[in-house]
């Protein structure tokens, strides 16, 4: 199977798009609490703003189970 250079483009803009999103969220998010640094609960936070309801929550997960993979291997 392969895809497009034009799908390639279409799904390489929506992934940019919802890096900005959360990116942007999550520096408002940490803009209010005070803090200099963007810290993990910045980030959980923007998720569940960004995404509606149960696929904020499997984002979440998901992500929770990656960083977990990623410990374990490199730790």
């Amino acid at each position: 199977m392969g895809i497009s250079s034009k799908a390639m483009t279409i799904l390489n803009n929506l992934m940019n798009d919802m890096f900005e999103r959360l990116a942007n969220e999550a520096a408002r998010l940490n803009r209010h609490t005070g803090q200099i640094t963007l810290s993990p609960r910045d980030i959980q936070g923007a998720v569940k703003l960004v995404f509606p309801g149960e696929l904020g929550k499997h984002a979440l997960a998901e992500g929770a189970k990656a960083v977990t993979a990623y410990l374990s291997n490199y730790s």
